[in-house]
């Protein structure tokens, strides 16, 4: 003898179910249908310099040298500016004064 009973499913539910098929029983499947494409599409590697003369003004002009600002002031990506700063900083032109988590505070070490 079983005590309770079927549980009523919440409304919410009822309307996620899958539709029943013709006969009742048999759920309805939908086909998926995936496009596929011959071509197979190749990354392009793009090269983007910073020119000296354009990034020495902007790291002239500011007092704490970030990255994000020197990627604002000359108008190219975050990483193409951390590039920048990094062979900046291996030649001996700024050094790391501060800063966390790959957000560096960089000072100018001689006037360029």
């Amino acid at each position: 003898m079983a005590v309770g009973g079927t549980k009523k499913k919440p409304l919410g539910s009822e309307k996620s179910a899958p539709a029943s098929g013709p006969q009742g029983d048999n759920p309805v499947k939908k086909q998926e249908t995936r496009k596929s494409s011959g071509k197979v599409q190749q990354k392009q590697q793009l090269s983007v310099i910073v020119e000296e003369s354009q990034g020495r003004r902007a790291i002239q002009s500011t007092k704490a040298i970030t990255i994000q600002g020197v990627a604002r002031a000359v108008g190219v990506k975050v990483s193409v500016a951390n590039a920048y700063v990094r062979s900046l900083e291996t030649k001996g032109i700024v050094k790391s004064v501060g800063g966390y988590s790959g957000h560096r505070v960089y000072q100018l070490v001689a006037q360029v």
